[in-house]
């Protein structure tokens, strides 16, 4: 009679030591995966403690095959690479005034250019109108002193001989409105007309001093919403960017916006000095309508006074001596 030989079971040691090593195994896992980043490359012992770790003997004392080999390198974290990139493009950055307008849009390069035209343009009507000004008014200042010592519009007009002059042009307008009106015998009527006359040039010459200035009102209005629009059309390209490279870093996103927000400040650097100077330029002009003023009123005086004289040598003639 053959024997049936019983199957062979594993011992009760030897069960229990395999299900330790199990538990063991899976305890050291996660500290291992924790410690896996900061480990050092060049101790491939640290590396491959985890692998031999969770490595456990079968129920049968065998060893199971690996699934990789310990000493395999760790691959790189993608987000540092790009962390690392990012800090070198922010770097290189060049954040000169210069290098920001380099580096800008060219619709921003185009605003840009247009404030800083607008910002010599005003400095050129300040020099140029403020000699204009000043010249004027010293010349009409001695004008208005020779109208003063003046007796007659006759003796004005041979003080005043120098063409192109303020009281030149009054006097002689005085005389040929004079001249046409000989035969009218009211003489407020003259007077009337010789007014308008002289009024006429004082407005003129206002607005001749003015030219100019209307430009630096256009400038100082304008230049601040003009860098405005150069600023907001710059940070919405950062913005779009920023969505493109998917990445919030400040070294990545400041260069875009101080190139955006330069265009605010040369809207500003154009804008303030243009309304300054165009209110210093309004007060002077005023003075120098007042002084145009005071020569017009030199000039009907004279108009008046030669007026009188007519109208006494007129009645001399029949004045009937009695006695």
């Amino acid at each position: 009679m053959t024997r049936t030989q019983p199957s062979a079971s594993p011992t009760p040691s030897r069960a229990w030591r395999a299900i330790a090593a199990l538990m063991f195994s899976l305890v050291l896992a996660p500290v291992a995966m924790a410690d896996e980043p900061t480990a050092n490359a060049s101790t491939p012992a640290a590396a491959a403690a985890p692998a031999n770790t969770a490595a456990a003997p079968a129920a049968d004392g065998s060893t199971p095959v690996a699934n990789a080999p310990a000493d395999a390198p760790a691959a790189a974290d993608p987000s540092v690479e790009a962390l690392v990139e990012d800090t070198t493009l922010g770097m290189a950055h060049d954040l000169s005034p210069w290098g920001m307008y380099k580096n800008a849009d060219i619709v921003v390069k185009i605003v840009m250019i247009g404030l800083a035209i607008a910002s010599i343009i005003t400095w050129t009507i300040w020099i140029a109108k403020g000699f204009e000004l000043m010249g004027a008014k010293r010349r009409l200042r001695g004008e208005i002193a020779q109208l003063k010592k003046s007796a007659s519009l006759k003796e004005a007009s041979d003080l005043s001989n120098k063409e192109g002059t303020l009281a030149h042009t009054l006097v002689h307008d005085a005389l040929e409105e004079m001249r046409l009106s000989t035969n009218a015998r009211e003489k407020e009527g003259i007077k009337e007309r010789v007014a308008f006359r002289l009024e006429r040039l004082v407005a003129a010459s206002g607005r001749n001093m003015s030219s100019g200035t209307g430009v630096l009102a256009t400038i100082g209005s304008t230049a601040p919403f003009v860098g405005l629009f150069g600023t907001v059309w710059g940070i919405m390209n950062s913005f779009i960017g920023i969505a493109k490279t998917q990445t919030t870093n400040l070294a990545v996103v400041a260069p875009g916006i101080a190139e955006a927000l330069l265009a605010t400040a040369l809207g500003l650097v154009a804008a303030i000095p243009a309304v300054v100077i165009y209110n210093v330029f309004a007060r002077s002009i005023a003075g120098y309508k007042a002084q145009v003023s005071d020569a017009s009123a030199q000039v009907l005086l004279l108009v008046s006074r030669d007026l009188d004289h007519q109208g006494s040598e007129r009645a001399a003639p029949h004045m009937v001596k009695v006695g």
